[in-house]
């Protein structure tokens, strides 16, 4: 629904009357009237289904409507209340109905206007309703996606209507009749003008053989005698749907001013938008119902009593949600988004440490200290070293030196070439030296190592085997003393 147009619906069993209004300069954006009057399925869904249907035709767009009730659907009652603050009031008022009108009000709802305070309490106009009514009504309307925000008496937005758009000249006090085919309406506006809080309302039937003429006369009589303050009637103002209001007879009847009551002026249409809704007087309440949105005063209305409207309760309650969605996703972007700097930023940090630590450890903190197991045994290694006669600074020259002397007895008295010697391998530790070969037979091998044992080395193991046409050996050889000391 579009925000700034408000719905007015007067609504009765077999017709209905709608008034749409701009919120901003109050004027008619559209009007019509639809009726079920001889339809074979005449209730008030097929009626609500017509008011949907006419306003889709004209495309006709609000945000909030309220429902008028015709008066033919409730009653209206005068109630005095012991107290005068509007809360305490209704809290009470249902009590002090049933009091009043002595009977169970359970399957009523009910709907009440202050008319006046003082120390003594308050005087209530009551209007009740059948409770099966107005849940056929709302069940009606909601099913075609209109959920009135109030249901109030038809009295209640005519008199709204004409406290708001009817001007009165300042001082006068007129009383307003107004009569539609079926229904008549006497309302006489509060002093001083511009509330309506005690505001004179009364409604009754009309028949389709009584005299209009007659009957208001009667009834004008009978709503002058019920005011209490504010002075006596100045003028009357009467519009009657069937034309049959004799304006001059009344002034000499009653002696008071008579006149006519333009609706259509007072609503600023013209004539044949008016006409459009067939009865003026069901446009003016449609109209009033629509102005209900503007009344700041105490709302009349049966759903603070029978189902109570929750249709901004509910839009806030999607709103928040909708909100709180949208702030989740922003805070979960604004999350990522730094998250994504965080990591880029350590990202950046961490490719600089690991580029520069070892640069930075070097001219800081020294080379890294070798691990704690292989200093121990480099330790030990050390000490075996010292033990052995041998420095650390002198080890390379040993081991080499130890190479010449095995190399030097192998070729003692030309042995190496006598035995046609080939060596495979020389390994040199610290005590022992292994050498593996073989010679062209084993007497060669057995002279070999006799040339070895001769030039001061010791063999002290030994393996001989027969490959081929070679001999092969694998011996472990010491120095002797004498040539340890000498090394």
């Amino acid at each position: 629904m579009e925000t700034g147009n408000y719905l007015g619906i007067y609504l009765s069993k077999d017709k209905a009357t709608v008034v749409c209004l701009s919120s901003h300069s109050k004027s008619v954006v559209g009007c019509f009237s639809v009726s079920i009057e001889g339809q074979a399925e005449a209730n008030l869904h097929t009626l609500a289904n017509l008011i949907t249907q006419g306003c889709t035709e004209r495309g006709l767009q609000f945000s909030e409507a309220v429902v008028a009730l015709d008066c033919a659907m409730i009653i209206q009652h005068n109630v005095h209340s012991e107290f005068s603050d509007p809360k305490r009031i209704a809290s009470t008022v249902r009590f002090d109905t049933e009091e009043a009108l002595a009977t169970d009000i359970t399957e009523l709802a009910i709907a009440f206007r202050i008319n006046s305070s003082s120390e003594s309490g308050s005087e209530l106009t009551v209007f009740t309703a059948q409770r099966k009514i107005l849940s056929d009504v709302l069940g009606a309307l909601q099913s075609n996606n209109i959920d009135p925000v109030a249901i109030e008496p038809d009295i209640n937005s005519l008199s709204r209507f004409i406290c708001q758009k009817v001007s009165v000249s300042e001082g006068l006090r007129p009383l307003f009749v107004m009569l539609s085919d079926r229904r008549g309406y006497l309302i006489i506006p509060p002093v001083p003008a511009g509330t309506e809080k005690s505001c004179t309302m009364r409604t009754f039937l009309i028949g389709a053989k009584q005299q209009r003429s007659e009957l208001i006369a009667r009834e004008v009589i009978v709503t002058t005698a019920l005011i209490k303050d504010g002075g006596p009637i100045s003028s009357l103002k009467v519009f009657d749907a069937n034309g049959s209001v004799n304006c001059q007879q009344f002034s000499e009847r009653l002696g008071v001013e008579t006149s006519l009551l333009d609706v259509s002026g007072s609503a600023a249409v013209d004539e044949q938008t008016a006409l459009g809704c067939g009865d003026l007087v069901g446009f003016a309440i449609a109209y009033g119902a629509a102005l209900a949105h503007t009344e700041k005063a105490q709302r009349v209305s049966f759903r603070d009593d029978f189902m109570p409207y929750q249709g901004r309760k509910v839009r806030l309650q999607k709103t928040l949600k909708l909100v709180a969605v949208s702030v989740c996703v922003l805070l979960i972007t604004v999350g990522l988004y730094f998250q994504s700097r965080l990591f880029k930023i350590n990202g950046d940090r961490g490719e600089l440490r690991g580029k520069f630590a070892k640069e930075y450890a070097a001219v800081m903190l020294g080379e890294k200290l070798p691990d704690k197991t292989d200093a121990v045994k480099k330790l030990m290694s050390e000490l075996r070293h010292i033990r052995d006669g041998l420095s650390p600074i002198t080890r390379d020259e040993s081991v080499s030196s130890k190479l010449t002397v095995v190399l030097e007895a192998f070729n003692n008295n030309n042995c190496a070439t006598v035995t046609n010697l080939e060596i495979e391998s020389i390994s040199i530790s610290e005590k022992v030296i292994n050498v593996a070969g073989s010679t062209s037979s084993r007497a060669n091998t057995l002279k070999l190592f006799d040339t070895v044992n001769k030039s001061g080395l010791e063999i002290v193991q030994q393996r001989l085997s027969i490959k081929g046409a070679r001999d092969d050996f694998s011996i472990q050889v010491t120095l002797r003393k004498q040539m340890r000391a000498g090394l």
